[in-house]
């Protein structure tokens, strides 16, 4: 028999028992938070049918279609995914109580800097029922308690997980809570929960995110949209430059480090342009382009950009192209128009690199790689809470050692001031 979580009691009383769950979680032993871990791994993979069952219904009744609906399906590939991933996150080191710096001053008072949990997490998102385990086991390995707000969309699937995360043995009741996504006023509640909650993590599009920002009372940790870009230089091997742009936008489109905007050097444009263009429409991509490279391009259906073009986040099997004068107009374009998420250069050319590297303003920035390797897991954290585009208190990819604060444990022998 399973736990079922209630989603009759209230967002105030759900996010009183996150507190007082806060408080056991950070006197765990990473031994113990391990174990959970792993039983939660297991139950998982042993609830995949009730769990796939649970989606099935979201998916069928949510109207979604392409990327949308991409990210709110679940299958057997993914349940055994999300399962590797809460090992993964056991398997990491615990930052909790890890010594900072240790000093002593001249009065003889010992002083030394540790990591601590947060507190209570909550984090507001969209579709993506995978995100529900990711953040609930990265709170948990940190000691953190966690309220998640998830989108109406998934919210069968999201319940169901959270039935399962919460009916493992050992999870302090309130360690993992679910507030009611059919109503926007729980989002109203647990932003303004200053007291309660430590920070809000808002993951979705950009009008979510807009949202929270400007009217939580509650720490915000900003997650962002991503209108990513590949540079390609001139110096660029073509064959490494195709496999590259190919994978950032094809691989996956619907999310976030996924490339959706081509920018060519003016040296080499007349040879790439139709060469990759070519390859994107064959792989099913629709094409823009300005003015310069649907010349270059005549005759293969670029369709014009327009203005709104150079800024949009597409999501979906689209790109931009535009031809540019130098690497310097290159990071130009980009930081005028990238969301600050991931960029990338194709080039064999180290100055023009790490002149991109320097100046291209982005929480993740590649040289002669795809712009799909911003994710928690491909950094090695396991899983990820976001990526974050803002400059506090993280930036890129966050895990574990961003969910903690730090306090000052002081010894001293009598002494007084």
């Amino acid at each position: 028999m399973t736990t079922t979580v209630s989603n009759v009691a209230s967002t105030q009383e759900k996010l009183v028992r996150a507190r007082e769950a806060s408080t056991k979680l950070a006197l765990l032993s990473t031994d113990e938070k391990n174990s959970l871990l792993l039983a939660i791994a297991v139950a998982i993979e042993s609830q995949a049918e009730t769990i796939l069952s649970a989606n099935r219904q979201d998916v069928e009744g949510s109207g979604l279609e392409g990327a949308m609906r991409d990210r709110l399906m679940l299958n057997g590939v993914r349940i055994k995914q999300m399962a590797q991933g809460v090992r993964d996150v056991a398997a990491l080191s615990d930052p909790i109580g890890e010594t900072l710096a240790e000093w002593t001053r001249p009065n003889g008072l010992r002083i030394r800097r540790v990591r601590v949990p947060l507190g209570v997490v909550g984090i507001i998102y969209e579709s993506r029922p995978n995100v529900t385990v990711d953040t609930a086991v990265l709170a948990l390995k940190t000691g953190n308690a966690i309220v998640l707000r998830g989108g109406k969309e998934a919210a069968r699937s999201n319940q169901r997980l959270v039935e399962i995360l919460a009916a493992v043995p050992g999870v302090p009741s309130g360690a993992v809570e679910l507030l009611d996504a059919s109503t926007r006023q729980s989002v109203q509640e647990l932003i303004k929960a200053r007291g309660l909650v430590d920070v809000i993590i808002p993951r979705g599009g950009a009008g979510l995110i807009k949202f929270v920002t400007e009217n939580s009372a509650v720490p915000v940790i900003e997650t962002g949209a991503g209108n990513c870009h590949i540079f390609v230089d001139e110096s660029a091997d073509f064959e490494m430059a195709d496999r590259i742009v190919i994978n950032a936008k094809t691989q996956r489109p619907s999310v976030c480090n996924a490339a959706e905007k081509l920018l060519v050097h003016e040296r080499v444009a007349a040879e790439y342009v139709p060469r990759i263009v070519k390859k994107l429409i064959e792989a099913g991509v629709e094409v823009r382009g300005d003015e310069n490279s649907r010349s270059l391009a005549a005759g293969l259906n670029v369709m014009p950009a327009a203005r709104q073009d150079w800024g949009e986040e597409y999501l979906r099997l689209c790109i931009a192209v535009s031809v540019v004068a130098s690497a310097d107009a290159a990071i130009s374009h980009i930081n005028r128009y990238s969301t600050k998420h991931s960029d990338s250069i194709v080039t064999s050319d180290e100055a023009s690199a790490r002149k991109f590297l320097r100046g291209v303003d982005s929480a993740a920035v590649y040289w002669n790689a795809s712009t799909r390797f911003t994710d928690g897991a491909e950094f090695g954290f396991g899983a990820e809470m976001g990526i974050s585009t803002q400059k506090l208190h993280c930036r890129g990819p966050f895990a574990l050692a961003e969910l903690t604060s730090s306090k000052y444990e002081i010894v001293g022998t009598g002494q007084v001031r």
